[in-house]
């Protein structure tokens, strides 16, 4: 039994960073310099918790790296703070559509209710590089990639907006291959 839990365990601490794999990998691992908008701090929705949250793997990851991380999330803001503070690398803004300001790209690390309905023209607006890592799948990928927009979910393949450009219909199956990552 404790063989089982400790793999158990195993498997739950890769999972955190699976998402900041997919980050690096479609920065080719330079994210030096790039400001990262993150949705969603907490562990779950309806919660303030964070201890153990996917969005600390993302948060350290991507700072050990050089690059920042502008937060929000509707309940754990306080404990971020409590535990990060707020310095030129990590900061917390006000509402959602806050963080995308001068961000590159959207990383989404909790599914917050207010999260599913995002402001397309805002996002276009504002992320410079138009790439979404959903650690939560969200969004619906082949719409995703018909706003413009680089989508990469878990367990399902990434699509590209250029793939989706001038496709109303895109092969779903192919979409929920389970990916290898």
């Amino acid at each position: 039994e404790a063989k089982l839990i400790g793999a158990v365990e195993r498997v739950n601490q890769r999972q955190k960073a699976v998402l900041l794999d997919k980050v690096l990998e479609h920065f080719d691992g330079d994210v030096a310099g790039k400001t990262f908008a993150l949705w969603g701090l907490a562990f779950k929705p309806k919660t303030d918790d964070i201890r153990e949250a996917p969005s600390r793997e993302i948060i350290d990851g991507l700072r050990a790296r050089g690059a920042r991380v502008q937060a929000y999330d509707p309940e754990a803001m306080d404990n971020a703070e409590a535990i990060y503070g707020e310095d030129e690398t990590f900061q917390l803004a006000g509402n959602r559509d806050d963080v995308l300001l001068n961000a590159d790209a959207l990383i989404i690390a909790t599914e917050w209710r207010q999260f599913r309905s995002p402001d397309w023209e805002a996002l276009r607006r504002e992320l410079t590089h138009r790439v979404i890592f959903d650690g939560r799948n969200m969004f619906d990928p082949a719409r995703v990639a018909r706003e413009g927009f680089d989508y990469y979910g878990i367990g399902l393949q990434s699509i590209t907006a250029s793939e989706a450009n001038g496709t109303e219909e895109i092969d779903i199956d192919r979409l929920m291959t389970i990916s290898s990552d």
